[in-house]
């Protein structure tokens, strides 16, 4: 179905919407602003979400398909105890005694309070505004973050020689920033996509802050299929980028753009990354550069190593799952079509990749398939549009025995947001710093209170986790995580509960079901009603 507005671009049709997109009835005289008409005075700024470094965007469309994590349902069952506490023995076992503790890695295991992981929060500038607010918020709840691809190449106060890093000032401000706060649950896990190999990011960490790091390497994500990209609105900076070596589009270096940034016709101007592997045609090839990628990282010292991949088809799903094995890594990241929080092309979000239930389907049959063949898989984690702890459960059962965690990117940054909003109004001095948005609190917030007290729900268990003194120093927007990953975690314990599951490790599929017959032909899981049929007959049919 083709929406009358699109909030993402800022667009709006005047009459019903065909699926083409224009008005079924498209007047001469129209005064606007369906997309075509929009594009017709800003051109490819229109390929892009709205308002660049104060939003994130993700696909609104991927359930037209009609098999989504919405068609999955949650078993349950009346009694048992998968792994249960002493408790369960006299029938007294609380959902609270349910463990959501988890852990991933190949040699060396990294613990997790949490199954959750801040997906990557790479150069955007809105990643940057809200970075301390949610590393501290990761750390302080024992889940991992990634700092995203091109961070350092897009750092002003960077230095550069002979096209290697040798000074990033924000890379180094986010690993502190988690560090500060890290008690040894979670990690701090590094992003590498081509621009960064190439301008010796793994060198610079290497030197720096390899025992404190996992390296992730970055074939895709679910929002696209090119590289990274950004939006500056200054041609000073677009020009800086360029230099760095990266495309900008329009070309800051023309005439004619530079006539039209002066005019005001051209407004921004929009950064992309190198594709990567276009000079290989062959899955062999990749294997090739890949294993040799790794074992570079190693011999710079890193111990432990992760992947992130995205929506792409069936082959690229092997070959990552495939990869993994071979090369011992610590965590597979599979992020299914339509995520996203930067400035991926809108229409390519909307409509490119295998949405998250299918592709995550698959991944559990592949790498099933691989462990029968007697070769381990590497631990995953699943991404693409995951916020309640439903979605949750149904990811982490569906992937079961493999997926370890369950990877979100908007949903994490959200509490980012709200707590700096907050913190702005409360403590004006560091609204700036925080970058607040308020000047005021509105009234869905001072209807709780006014001050972080009475605010926060999580206020006095951050309080005890960190100490009296430190409160001063936390970020309003690491209370709020806390709060909302408190949350989910404590719904996640519920559904477990419920499927008298108590450790993640004892879920498994049978503890969701497909609620139509095309889901259940999709991903193999049973048809609701098929789920414990043959033990219900035998109930029946058992003689008294």
């Amino acid at each position: 179905m083709t929406l009358k507005q699109n909030d993402a671009l800022g667009v709006t049709n005047r009459g019903n919407p065909a699926e083409s997109g224009l008005c079924t009835l498209c007047q001469c005289d129209c005064k606007g602003k369906c997309e075509i008409w929009s594009s017709c005075l800003k051109g490819r700024e229109l390929l892009y979400p709205r308002d660049f470094g104060q939003i994130t965007a993700g696909a609104a469309n991927l359930k037209d398909l009609g098999i989504s994590y919405d068609t999955v349902r949650i078993m349950g069952t009346a009694y048992g105890a998968h792994d249960g506490p002493p408790s369960a023995a006299n029938g007294d076992a609380l959902f609270t005694e349910v463990s959501v503790e988890t852990s991933f890695g190949w040699k060396k295991k990294t613990v997790c309070s949490l199954p959750f992981m801040a997906g990557a929060l790479g150069s955007t500038f809105i990643a940057a505004k809200y970075w301390d607010a949610m590393a501290a918020g990761c750390a302080i709840c024992g889940v991992p973050i990634v700092i995203g691809e091109n961070v350092v190449g897009v750092d002003r106060a960077s230095v550069m020689e002979n096209g290697k890093i040798e000074k990033s000032p924000e890379m180094d401000r986010r690993l502190e920033s988690y560090l500060r706060w890290f008690d040894g649950r979670g990690a701090a896990i590094v992003q590498l996509n081509v621009e960064d190999a190439r301008n010796g990011v793994a060198e610079y960490l290497a030197k720096r802050h390899k025992d404190r790091v996992i390296i992730e390497l970055k074939w895709g994500q679910g929002a696209k299929c090119i590289g990274g990209e950004i939006q500056v609105k200054d041609i000073a900076y677009a020009d800086f980028l360029k230099k760095r070596g990266y495309l900008v589009d329009p070309d800051c270096s023309k005439d004619e753009v530079k006539a039209a940034y002066e005019s005001r016709s051209v407004r921004g101007f929009a950064r992309h990354s190198r594709l990567g592997y276009t000079n290989i045609d062959s899955w062999e090839g990749v294997r090739e550069n890949f294993l040799g990628a790794v074992k570079d990282l190693r011999d710079l010292g890193f111990e432990r190593i992760s992947l992130k991949t995205g929506a792409y088809g069936m082959e690229i799903l092997a070959l990552a799952i495939r990869l993994a094995s071979e090369a011992e890594l610590d965590l597979l990241t599979i992020d299914g079509a339509g995520g996203g929080t930067g400035m991926s092309p809108w229409d390519m979000m909307e409509h490119w990749g295998v949405p998250p239930l299918l592709l995550h389907a698959k991944a559990r049959e592949y790498a099933s398939l691989l462990a029968e063949n007697g070769r381990k898989p590497a631990d995953m984690s699943f991404a693409g549009g995951f916020a309640k702890s439903s979605t949750i459960f149904k990811g982490l059962a569906l992937g079961a025995p493999h997926a370890k965690l369950i990877c979100m990117g908007r949903a994490m940054m959200i509490p980012g947001f709200l707590g700096s909003n907050i913190e702005g109004v409360l403590k004006p001095a560091n609204r700036a710093a925080v970058n607040g948005n308020w000047d005021t609190l509105p009234p869905t917030v001072a209807e709780r209170g006014s001050t972080p007290e009475e605010i926060f729900s999580a206020y006095r268990d951050v309080e005890k986790k960190v100490g009296k003194d430190a409160m001063k120093d936390i970020p309003f927007g690491a209370i709020a995580m806390w709060g909302a990953l408190d949350k989910l975690g404590a719904g996640l314990q519920q559904l477990m509960a419920g499927e008298r599951k108590f450790t993640l490790e004892s879920l498994d599929r049978d503890d969701i079901a497909a609620a139509n017959r095309e889901t259940a032909k999709e991903t193999g899981l049973k048809f609701i009603t098929d789920i414990g049929d043959e033990a219900a007959r035998e109930i029946l049919k058992k003689k008294f």
